[in-house]
């Protein structure tokens, strides 16, 4: 099915959004990793997105939270989740979408994930060190990517600094 509808987090679609990323997630360390980052300094407004089926129910979401790259300022892109009984049914990728085409209409320079390299290219994420930039732990070269979402200026490069709610 294509054509999901997908709209900016209002203050009702919490516990939507907690049964979501709990459900796509082996443990509930993403659900709560969201709720953290809704009070975190690093959280904002228009930067979290659901897809809704076509009955209204809430079944995908797409975060963007502020983070920094050296000493500029980024986006993460934590977490992707859809309801199993719809993956890979263009959920993932449409509420994706939405949420990078609010961050660029936002004047967002750049946006990092650390994903599935098979997944995320197809949004036009590039290796992040190939752009110079990189993490402060240990994780899989391919599986931290990039997004140049305004190529006016120089990309920013350096290390990612996540906010506090990641633990990293």
């Amino acid at each position: 099915m294509t054509g999901w509808k997908t709209r900016p987090e209002t203050t009702g679609d919490a516990a939507a959004i907690r049964r979501v990323v709990a459900a796509a997630f082996p443990t509930a360390e993403e659900a709560d990793l969201v709720e953290a980052l809704r009070s975190d300094p690093a959280w904002l407004p228009g930067l979290s997105w659901v897809a809704e089926s076509p009955g209204g129910e809430v079944v995908g979401h797409a975060l963007l939270t502020r983070c920094q790259v050296g000493d500029a300022d980024a986006l993460a892109l934590a977490p992707v989740s859809v309801l199993p009984a719809y993956q890979r049914g263009g959920v993932g990728g449409t509420v994706v979408e939405a949420a990078l085409a609010a961050a660029r209409a936002r004047g967002e320079r750049l946006v990092v994930v650390l994903g599935h390299p098979e997944y995320y290219p197809r949004f036009g994420f590039v290796r992040a060190s190939s752009l110079g930039i990189g993490v402060s732990f240990d994780v899989p070269d391919e599986a931290l990517m990039a997004l140049v979402l305004d190529g006016s200026g120089p990309v920013p490069s350096g290390i990612v600094r996540y906010p506090a709610p990641f633990g990293v």
